[in-house]
């Protein structure tokens, strides 16, 4: 059991140190598209509503278009994360 959990694919995720800042920054640069990504999603969504979300949401706690939000931010995470991985 305990072999398992040190097993050699495992072992090869780890990143060597010099390797570090090459991965840091490419980190940043998809953390920084994926964060424009959600914006502009966002803001779209934002556009094509005929009502405020902020308003529905908070105010008039609309539970409904909370999860169609969240559902949103998941599809666009999802998308986002297979163009990272190619």
């Amino acid at each position: 059991m305990l072999m398992k959990l040190f097993d050699v694919p495992a072992l090869l995720l780890v990143v060597k140190f010099d390797q570090l800042i090459e991965v840091l920054v490419t980190t940043l640069i998809f953390v920084v598209i994926g964060l424009v990504v959600f914006a502009i999603a966002f803001l779209i969504m934002n556009l094509v509503t005929p009502f405020s979300i902020r308003k529905e949401i908070e105010e008039d706690h609309n539970t409904a278009l909370a999860i169609v939000i969240g559902a949103m931010i998941i599809g666009i995470a999802m998308i986002v994360s297979a163009a990272i991985s190619g």
